[in-house]
């Protein structure tokens, strides 16, 4: 389903007039109300969230708030879809524009998961066991938790890595090559016992003895904002700002995350550098809205820069504007739900299956 075009009377809105807007909408739907924002989103909207963070931990708050009626995510769609299996039956969950996609996500399609599997399967029988990062869709969660696998996060890929490989030889780790690299790297597994899956090629591109000498099957896919950053960031970094660190999300590059001082999750880097000595200097490799927020928290204490000088922000994050808000907002309180975000039920309970093992994990 495609986002409708906004009408009229919303984008001829001038921006104070969407803010003011917003707020009595807001206060109109009042505990019935819960709006989550990711911390890549623009300021204009997380200044409306009542909980922010990653999106594993804000589908987590989601349900803590029995009462809201609807709950309103600021994300992409992979994010509103976990919200959705997390939430309580009443709950409805609304993204405010539909066409926020995740192009990571889209780097991995079920029916591409599925030829993988039964290659792999064919070659070494049941001893393997699928792994899918968060930033993937319901279906493949779903194709996890039937098939004995669990889901992970950028912060406890590492636990649940080690859960799998207690089970079996080897893990199928999908959609994001780069965390399962850096993970599996710091876990002492070598990079050519960690082969690329494509999609795109003949049985993945790799031969039968190379599937049998994995121990992590790592599938061709990225994100869009984290394989932006490059190990020639990190010398300039250094070169500008002597004495700087380096923290970057593990979704970056492996060449990246080696010459970094440290990598975290999105959480863990923000928690890094509040807690970092004053006077520390910062050069951070994740996504823009994030980095610069932190910046100004933390000042005049902490010296907190983007690694990149680019403008290295989500796009499809900031499809969420102002304007869809409160266009989500206005309907709810007129008793009209729009872009409501529901897996079907059987896609819904093998993947529920898949984060309840991931929540067990922790």
């Amino acid at each position: 389903m495609a986002q409708v075009a906004l009408p009229e009377p919303v984008t001829a809105a001038d921006p104070a007039q969407v803010q003011d807007r917003i707020l009595a909408a807001r206060k109109a739907l009042g505990r019935r109300l819960l709006i989550l924002g990711h911390h890549y989103q623009r300021d204009e909207v997380i200044r409306h969230a009542d909980f922010t963070g990653d999106s594993f931990k804000l589908a987590q708050l989601a349900t803590t708030c029995p009462e809201a009626d609807f709950i309103v995510f600021c994300c992409v769609h992979f994010m509103a879809e976990s919200a959705d299996i997390l939430s309580a039956p009443h709950q409805k969950v609304v993204l405010p524009d539909l066409d926020a996609g995740c192009t990571m996500a889209d780097m991995a399609e079920t029916d591409q998961v599925e030829e993988c599997w039964d290659v792999v399967t064919e070659v070494v029988g049941e001893d393997v066991i699928p792994v899918t990062y968060m930033n993937s869709t319901a279906s493949l969660k779903a194709f996890v938790g039937k098939h004995g696998g669990a889901v992970c996060t950028s912060s406890n890929a590492r636990a649940v890595l080690d859960w799998a490989f207690r089970r079996r030889a080897r893990a199928l780790f999908f959609p994001d090559e780069h965390l399962g690299r850096n993970t599996g790297f710091r876990m002492g597994i070598p990079l050519d016992r960690m082969p690329v899956w494509d999609p795109y090629e003949d049985r993945g591109s790799l031969t039968d003895e190379g599937i049998r000498d994995a121990r992590i099957l790592l599938w061709k896919g990225h994100c869009s904002v984290h394989n932006r950053f490059t190990p020639d960031m990190v010398d300039k970094r250094r070169q500008q700002m002597p004495g700087v660190k380096v923290i970057v999300h593990p979704e970056c590059r492996f060449e990246v995350a080696q010459k970094a001082d440290a990598i975290g999750s999105t959480e863990g880097i923000i928690k890094t550098v509040e807690e970092s000595p004053k006077g520390s200097r910062w050069a951070v490799g994740t996504e823009l809205n994030l980095v610069n927020r932190l910046a100004r928290e933390t000042a005049p204490e902490r010296e907190v820069v983007s690694l990149d000088d680019c403008f290295c922000v989500c796009s499809t994050m900031f499809r969420i504007d102002p304007p869809h808000l409160l266009w989500a907002l206005e309907n709810l309180r007129d008793g009209r739900l729009v872009n409501v975000v529901a897996v079907p039920e059987r896609i819904a309970a093998d993947a529920r299956i898949a984060l309840d093992r991931m929540l067990a994990i922790n």
